[in-house]
């Protein structure tokens, strides 16, 4: 029997409009603990929108947010206590030190342990900077420590929004880390907004693909890599150019391309054989045939329709 999760947010029909836009266009979807969940979409998808609604800092025109099991319109205080979160660029205090600054947000949610405290600072890797004011500090470690702010008072809910700004390589990879240890281990819940979809692919459980304010998809990464709507093959041909006439028009190929003497086009997997019969007999020589895996950026513009800009 499958262990049952706790939900830890609930949205649905989340419906924002700006003028005769909708940024958000009934928006629903579910984050259980210990997953992380990434939020996905290009530029001006509605992201921010949908995160600003779940967090209060807007007020969306239709839906319901539960966080906890707190619906956020009628027990706001008590949703807002098991969040944690980072929404463009966290508030600080720039002549005190990163500890003062997590100690003084911690005071917000009560009686914090100084252990706490110590363990954060720990986990986002500024322990030995911990006592340097914060306008000593780059982007990368003031996005650290607006991440030991978020989690210092072990919330059910993890908002994180852009994330790995200003991080370095080494910052990116024990971000990902402690994200997956407070999921994993913790059981705690995270929803992260990123536009960097190898980062999301190394990091997330499911992944939720937004576009023109509509949910598109809730799907595991694995299930998003086989959504390409066909297989793309690069066929080595002694012809070309009499290759591509052979193909052109063929309903079983799509998006021919030719570079060299290699023919890549879409197939389906049970018109391989067929496609490659047509060359053959049609007086082409084949030295190989190969399946191309599909990268995570093509599969996301498919599944967008093509969005230029991915944010």
């Amino acid at each position: 029997m499958a262990e049952e999760r706790h939900l830890a947010l609930s949205i649905k029909n989340i419906t924002k409009i700006y003028g005769k836009k909708k940024a958000a266009d009934h928006v629903s979807f579910d984050i259980h603990e210990g997953e992380i969940f990434g939020f996905l979409g290009p530029n001006g998808a509605g992201k921010t929108t949908v995160i600003k609604s779940i967090l209060g800092f807007i007020f969306p025109d239709e839906g319901e947010v539960s966080i906890n099991g707190y619906d956020t319109k009628k027990d706001y205080e008590k949703a807002m206590a098991s969040v944690g979160g980072i929404v463009e660029n966290p508030e600080m205090y720039v002549n005190l030190s990163a500890r003062k600054n997590i100690e003084m947000y911690a005071r917000i949610h009560g009686n914090i342990p100084k252990e706490r405290i110590d363990e954060v600072i720990n986990e986002v890797g500024l322990s030995g900077r911990s006592k340097d004011p914060i306008r000593k500090y780059s982007l990368g470690m003031k996005q650290r420590i607006g991440l030991a702010q978020a989690m210092v008072h072990k919330p059910k809910l993890l908002i994180l929004d852009e994330p790995t700004n200003g991080l370095d390589p080494t910052g990116i990879h024990q971000l990902r880390d402690v994200l997956k240890k407070y999921a994993h281990e913790q059981k705690g819940a995270v929803m992260v907004s990123s536009h960097i979809l190898s980062e999301m692919q190394l990091l997330c459980d499911r992944v939720g693909i937004i576009n023109n304010g509509k949910l598109i998809s809730v799907c595991t990464m694995e299930e998003l890599e086989k959504m390409n709507s066909s297989s793309r093959y690069s066929i080595k041909v002694s012809d070309a150019g009499k290759a591509e006439e052979l193909l052109k028009g063929n309903e079983k190929v799509s998006n021919i391309e030719v570079q060299d003497n290699t023919i890549k086009a879409g197939i389906e997997e049970e018109d391989i054989a067929s496609v490659v019969r047509l060359l053959v007999t049609g007086g082409v020589d084949i030295s190989e045939v190969r399946k191309n895996e599909s990268s995570l950026e093509e599969v996301f513009l498919q599944v967008t329709g093509g969005g230029i800009d991915i944010e």
